[in-house]
């Protein structure tokens, strides 16, 4: 299968550290948390959505892959890397990872960001995250993906 050069990048990213990890281009949008656990079969809490975040004081990318289910807590984070993490737009975040929102991998960007994996995604064999497109995935064990990204595994959930 021919996969977008978005998806594409991911995969030549993830091949060259592990040839079993496969970007798959799934026929609906995988672009939320909700869609993309209906498109691999799977519940919305083994979704790893990445979120992007602009450092206030630094302008460094910070990237928060989070269980589908929670909501990231900004001063948890803060506490954890040192610095506020503020809201990023679509331009910093195509600047940044060379991905648009909605497709946002955890791995294979543009400019290395500081990374933080919510401990919640530990509790399962095998999380989902975005393959570069709206449509692509991957599967992946979760402490792989902090060996992948490099991640600080943090509690970073908001409490309800």
């Amino acid at each position: 299968m021919v996969l977008p050069a978005a998806a594409q990048r991911v995969q030549d990213h993830l091949t060259a550290i592990d040839p079993m990890l496969t970007v798959q281009e799934m026929p609906d949008s995988t672009g939320t948390a909700e869609e993309a656990a209906a498109a691999c079969g799977c519940t919305v809490a083994q979704i790893a959505k990445s979120i992007i975040f602009r450092g206030k004081q630094s302008g460094r990318p910070i990237l928060v892959i989070a269980s589908g289910v929670n909501r990231v807590d900004e001063k948890k984070v803060r506490d954890v890397i040192g610095e506020k993490p503020g809201r990023a737009d679509a331009e910093f975040v195509r600047e940044k990872t060379g991905f648009a929102i909605g497709g946002v991998p955890p791995v294979a960007h543009a400019e290395l960001p500081v990374v933080l994996i919510d401990e919640d995604l530990l509790a399962f064999g095998q999380i989902w995250a975005a393959g570069g497109t709206p449509r692509a995935v991957f599967a992946v064990a979760p402490d792989r993906l902090a060996g992948l990204t490099g991640g600080q595994v943090a509690e970073i959930r908001q409490d309800s």
